[in-house]
């Protein structure tokens, strides 16, 4: 019973949701993103260059056939990927030091009603 207390306590904990909501939310970015690459970017490009379409890309060599048009829409993808992930990664970088720099600046806590006290009886036996 104990191994299964520990596994729940595990599974709840903070860092393993963030972690399960992040790749949830991770793979629809991906489908967002690799829909903006086939379908809106790469005809796009298509277009510009006289109708070119990368997908039909592809070589024979015996019975294989190497797509890599295909490959150039994936490393196309994963550019725009990781842009993306690095804009957020800066933001959150930017809002975290916001909110670290007004909490420096914030001035130290009074000292305890019993510290004064014995700073001042202290006080009081220098003078005598």
């Amino acid at each position: 019973m104990s191994i299964l207390k520990e596994f729940r306590e595990f599974a709840v904990k903070g860092n393993v949701v963030d972690l399960a909501v992040g790749v949830i939310i991770g793979a629809a970015f991906g489908k967002i993103v690799t829909s903006l690459v086939e379908d809106l970017i790469m005809p796009l490009v298509g277009s510009l260059m006289g109708g070119f379409d990368f997908g039909s890309l592809a070589v024979k060599i015996g019975g294989a056939t190497i797509k890599y048009g295909n490959f150039i829409q994936t490393c196309v993808n994963f550019l725009i990927v990781a842009w993306a992930i690095f804009l957020m990664v800066k933001v959150i970088n930017r809002l975290k030091r916001e909110e670290e720099a007004p909490a420096e600046k914030k001035e130290p806590a009074p000292p305890p009603r019993q510290e004064v006290l014995l700073e001042e009886i202290r006080d009081l036996l220098k003078k005598k």
